[in-house]
């Protein structure tokens, strides 16, 4: 399948879908397309709230806001990614787990691309009305539906442990 049917099909049973990822074989090339591809529209978000921000307040120029971002989405949280995927494949060990590094990668790298376009809807509401509550619920929603196909994707990753 595609990566946009795939990404839809995720919302509606984040299993199947990762069952159909992990029944692929492992390939850390697409792993890391997945984690690359959802920093990289996690840095895309940025940009209204960083527009409107640099209007706002004109002590730091857009660009420098620009590259603060561009680093922390392209450079750190990649690296901090692998650390939470690495503590999640832990913890999945301890109740049980019988997956591997690279299915608990798998699984926070894709739940990451398939959350990203609720983080684009944030970023492009942010970016217009500004910090307000409604940006807040749509971002805490956008966030509970990340963790809701992290979860299943852990599950299906892990196959058959403990987690229900």
């Amino acid at each position: 399948m595609g990566l946009v049917t795939d990404i839809m099909a995720t919302y509606r049973s984040p299993r199947r879908v990762m069952r159909r990822h992990l029944d692929e074989g492992p390939d850390e090339s697409r792993a890391l397309m997945y984690l690359l591809l959802a920093c990289g529209l996690g840095f895309v978000a940025q940009w209204p709230r960083l527009r409107r921000e640099a209007l706002m307040d004109g002590s730091v120029p857009l660009e420098m806001r620009l590259g603060g971002a561009l680093l922390g989405w392209m450079f750190i949280a990649p690296l901090a990614m692998y650390a939470i995927a690495f503590a999640a494949r832990l913890v999945a060990r301890a109740f049980g787990g019988r997956g591997t590094g690279y299915s608990a990668r798998l699984a926070l790298f894709w739940s990451m691309l398939a959350a990203a376009p609720l983080g684009l809807v944030t970023g492009l509401i942010t970016g217009f009305i500004g910090p307000s509550l409604e940006s807040a619920i749509i971002g805490l929603a956008g966030t509970a539906v990340f963790c809701l196909i992290w979860w299943f994707s852990m599950i299906e990753a892990e196959a058959g442990g403990v987690l229900p």
